[in-house]
């Protein structure tokens, strides 16, 4: 294969690191691309599984012998500190590169930009910030954990075309189409965990899992403040096929709590939110990032979603429109809350996605900073 520029080569490195989504968290997705000095291509890797061969170090064993004297382009800043696996910085030197390209630095506080200066003090040419826009996007989730010590957020919701979470005795199913539910299903194998508040536990009794599993499984989280989640749901009774915790509150009853755990359900007291709405949102997902939960699902509800919203807490949206009407002033909306008291002069959106999937709409996109 033969490149027509740098920039070229980099986005090529950047659509193999996508391949590691939802296989190497906690880890960033990384990818890397070899190149001669006439742009031909002499081998490619990417960041498969966690704990497995960085995407510096499979793009070598691609190349061989070949990569002497190349150049490698890859997304993120190589590492140079002993992990699950020996630093990719050795690895680079051993293999003779003349020359290092990188689109973003390492956030990690153990990367400290070690990598580079370790590699131009071995005499090897580096250059930073090629693509690195797109570089950072892509490494948005591990960048959240590593400096906000919490996980990047994704919001869900499905809703009427007059913007209803459901109606106003509360039924919602099925709001979206079955195209839409699949995606949402191939999004749910992504994720380190899913999240939803009691009230959308009670109402629909989900598994909160993907159906057909993924390569990982995503940890189920409810908020629930009194410990009102029943034995009989769903989510205890399927404990054993994927880890469930409960966040309560710190007055939550005491044999509510008991019950819980006896049924193998791990059970987190925190603190209340100031107002007495629900529990603060922080301490959660402090402890999620500290379980190394890197992307989370929030799927609802109302309440739950404008608690997140009024916060600042949504990184990225997943709304499904259904060409359906509900109707009802009493009928749910999906982000609850506070609210805003004026519209926002630009969209929330940066250049959001829009797709038809059998007829619902589907839009997605990062949250303007």
């Amino acid at each position: 294969m033969q490149f027509s520029d740098d920039i070229s080569i980099m986005r090529r490195a950047l659509e193999l690191a996508r391949r590691g989504a939802g296989s190497v968290e906690p880890n960033p997705c990384v990818g890397a691309v070899i190149v001669d000095d006439n742009q031909t291509l002499l081998g490619e890797g990417f960041h498969e599984v966690y704990g497995g061969p960085h995407a510096e170090v499979n793009a070598l064993r691609n190349a061989g012998v070949a990569a002497a004297g190349g150049t490698i382009f890859v997304t993120l800043e190589p590492c140079a500190h002993h992990g699950k696996t020996p630093p990719c910085v050795a690895a680079i030197i051993a293999a003779g590169l003349r020359r290092v390209v990188v689109a973003a630095r390492d956030p990690a506080r153990h990367g400290a930009g070690s990598g580079v200066e370790t590699l131009r003090d071995a005499g090897i040419e580096v250059e930073v910030g090629l693509c690195a826009d797109e570089g950072e996007s892509l490494l948005a989730p591990f960048t959240m954990r590593m400096t906000q010590n919490r996980p990047f957020v994704h919001a869900k919701w499905a809703m009427t075309l007059d913007g209803k979470l459901a109606t106003h005795t509360r039924s919602s199913q099925w709001i979206s189409n079955e195209r839409s539910r699949q995606v949402v299903h191939e999004m749910r194998r992504k994720m380190d965990g899913i999240l939803v508040g009691i009230g959308t536990a009670l109402a629909d009794d989900p598994l909160l899992t993907a159906r057909p599993a993924g390569k990982r499984t995503a940890v189920r989280v409810v908020l629930d403040p009194n410990a009102r989640l029943p034995l009989s749901s769903q989510l205890v009774r399927t404990q054993a096929q994927g880890p469930v915790l409960i966040f309560v509150s710190e007055q939550a009853d005491a044999t509510r709590v008991e019950q819980l755990r006896n049924a193998d359900v791990e059970v987190l007291r925190t603190a209340p939110r100031e107002d007495g709405t629900g529990l603060d949102l922080l301490p959660v997902l402090h402890e999620l990032a500290r379980r190394q939960v890197t992307n989370l699902l929030v799927e609802g509800g109302s309440r739950v979603l404008g608690a997140f919203f009024d916060e600042s807490l949504i990184d990225e949206v997943h709304c499904f429109i259904a060409p359906k009407l509900a109707g009802g002033e009493r009928s749910l909306t999906p982000i609850g809350g506070a609210g805003l008291e004026t519209i926002p002069s630009q969209p929330d959106l940066v250049q959001p996605s829009i797709e038809i999937l059998d007829g619902d709409v589907y839009i997605h996109g990062r949250i303007r900073r």
